[in-house]
């Protein structure tokens, strides 16, 4: 447990953030794929990025075949579209909280293109059996309403498909700028990919461009919680360094977002500046289908300002590190906050803070551990339960919180 208690004077600080977790990650698959000979500056520090480097070195080597990714969801979809590629019989596992998250839909279109996958326990769900291998392509449907990720792992390694892929999303499309994303960088080295509508069309690629060194910029998923501290401060600046107004990432609708709860967002050259304005609105609707990590983050900083709010958009949320709408309505619900859930939405009623002097319980998610921190500037002191969660995607988070004035004490 860590119990938070706010600063006693107003928050006036530069942080240096890790860079994407979402670039970071893709960059590294790329770089295998493609064999490219390039510097990454600015790597994510996640437990996530550290796995996948790990996982990759052991591919490369091939001594160990079987591959653990713990709770790295989107390792566990980027490494079993990669390990199909990959000659050899592999096998590739994770947590308790891994085998029930769903691969299925993945595994079908990998085996639709021709590769030898299957379920080792449970059907449609990790640890998998790979048998890699030269795999011809071609043209596939795919549902876009579970994950982009699903998406990214088969146009990362479409280069690497004798005849390319032809991939139609089907459905409503969940997270699409992560998609876009990951075209955009293969684009960056010269794949060649188009769209049209909803089909994407790569054709296999042998040559590809270099370039030398890539300074990946800074994660915006983790300045959503900078942003609700600025949000729930009486009075805060905060510099954010290597962010980017022209941002692949989707979490960069925060200032956007976060405008409507008082925070205001100024460009420098390599950063931006955050500071705290008047709060003129009272309730809040917003579809979260592009930026379901933030929605989190969103939703606890309302209840802190008391701000009604409907979010939509949430279907995702109950297959990520925990059941994230789930997690919200408890923990909150302890606070005094009065919620409305559906499997897609959370809906926050006319609700204030009531005393609370117990521990958040953190479902091993490190963003119910870093979305609900902030509301130690309503409640003074608040407790977290197991607070290492956060290395997943930001693990100096709590030496961040500290530098700028927070106490942060570790419990029994």
């Amino acid at each position: 447990m860590i119990q938070i208690i706010a600063p006693r004077f107003p928050i006036n600080c530069s942080i240096n953030l890790s860079g994407s977790k979402s670039l970071s990650n893709r960059l590294l698959l790329l770089k295998e794929i493609l064999d490219l000979k390039i510097d990454l500056k600015n790597l994510s520090d996640s437990e996530d990025t550290k796995l996948l480097l790990k996982a990759l070195r052991q591919i490369k080597e091939a001594k160990n075949k079987n591959i653990n990714i713990l709770d790295a969801g989107t390792d566990m979809r980027f490494l079993t579209a990669l390990l199909a590629i990959k000659k050899g019989t592999w096998t590739i596992t994770g947590s308790d909280r891994m085998k029930k998250r769903p691969i299925g839909e993945l595994v079908a279109a990998l085996k639709s293109l021709g590769a030898e996958i299957k379920f080792l326990e449970k059907e449609n769900y990790p640890p998998l059996e790979i048998k890699g291998k030269i795999i011809l392509g071609g043209a596939l449907k795919i549902d876009a309403s579970q994950s982009s990720q699903f998406i990214s792992a088969l146009l990362l390694i479409s280069p690497k498909l004798k005849n390319g892929l032809v991939l139609t999303l089907k459905n409503r499309i969940v997270s699409s700028p992560y998609i876009e994303m990951t075209a955009a960088l293969l684009k960056k080295f010269n794949v060649p990919i188009s769209k049209l509508k909803n089909t994407y069309t790569v054709n296999s690629s042998t040559k590809s461009k270099q370039i030398k060194v890539i300074k990946i910029e800074s994660d915006w998923s983790s300045a959503s919680y900078w942003y609700s501290i600025c949000a729930l401060s009486k009075n805060a600046k905060i510099e954010l360094n290597f962010l980017n107004k022209k941002s692949l990432q989707s979490d960069s609708i925060l200032p956007e977002l976060y405008k409507i709860l008082g925070v205001e967002t100024k460009y420098k050259k390599n950063s931006i500046i955050i500071s705290r304005k008047k709060l003129e609105t009272k309730s809040i609707n917003y579809n979260f289908i592009n930026c379901p990590d933030i929605a989190q983050t969103f939703a606890v900083t309302c209840f802190g300002l008391g701000i009604c709010a409907k979010l939509n958009g949430l279907s995702t949320l109950k297959f990520k590190e925990s059941d994230r709408i789930i997690a919200l309505k408890t923990e909150l619900e302890k606070m005094g906050a009065k919620l409305v859930i559906t499997n897609n939405s959370i809906e926050l009623k006319k609700s204030k803070p009531i005393p609370f002097e117990g521990v958040i319980e953190t479902y091993n998610d490190h963003r119910m551990a870093m979305s609900f921190s902030p509301l130690a500037l309503v409640y003074n002191s608040i407790k977290i339960a197991n607070p290492e969660v956060v290395s997943k995607s930001y693990p100096r988070f709590w030496k961040d919180l500290k530098s700028v004035g927070f106490s942060v004490n570790l419990g029994s």
